[in-house]
């Protein structure tokens, strides 16, 4: 990479600043967008979108690339994640952060696990699990379509909730062991 420096305007600190050439940050553009696509992607959760935050942010620091000192890793990802910001606002988004992408991310991970152990149930214990708490049928409409009661509806939900339970659970305690 080429730098030419210069001394600041302020002569008594003597500070060495890089003046930003045009090569130079065709470099540091090219080095920098895959951080900060993967950074707008986190926050708008859409490529297009993110691609286009990229653009307007290195279009930002190419206008003020002569002013710019090398690295302009700093800026380049506070501007990223401002713009992000901003374009989840003026969209009227929930504005995501990696944080509850990674929440929602573990989330998906803890159903799919759930869904797993439930299919491993027993047929009607499996069948009243799922119209009870994935279809949010009541008792007695679950009793009608199985042809059973309610009591035995609530007994058969009962027993699964727990066999669901028990086998989370084991596998929590297996995982443990292994890691």
């Amino acid at each position: 990479m080429f730098f030419c420096g210069f001394m600041s305007q302020n002569r008594s600190k003597n500070v060495l600043y890089t003046e930003m050439k045009k090569e130079t940050f065709q470099d540091e553009a090219r080095r920098l967008r895959p951080r900060l696509t993967a950074l707008a992607r986190r926050y708008t959760d859409d490529a297009d979108d993110a691609e286009d935050i990229v653009q307007d942010a290195l279009l930002k620091l190419w206008l003020m690339h002569d002013d710019l000192q090398s690295p302009p890793d700093g800026l380049a990802m506070v501007l990223t994640r401002n713009l992000s910001i901003d374009h989840q606002r003026r969209k009227k988004l929930p504005i995501l952060t990696p944080e509850m992408v990674e929440t929602a991310y573990e989330e998906d991970e803890r159903i799919e696990r759930m869904m797993r152990v439930i299919d491993t149930l027993p047929g009607m214990q499996q069948i009243v699990l799922r119209l009870r708490h994935l279809e949010g049928m009541e008792y007695r409409d679950i009793a009608h379509i199985t042809g059973t009661t309610e009591t035995a509806v609530r007994k058969t939900l009962s027993r699964a909730r727990k066999a669901v339970a028990e086998r989370i659970n084991k596998r929590k305690y297996d995982d443990k062991d292994r890691g």
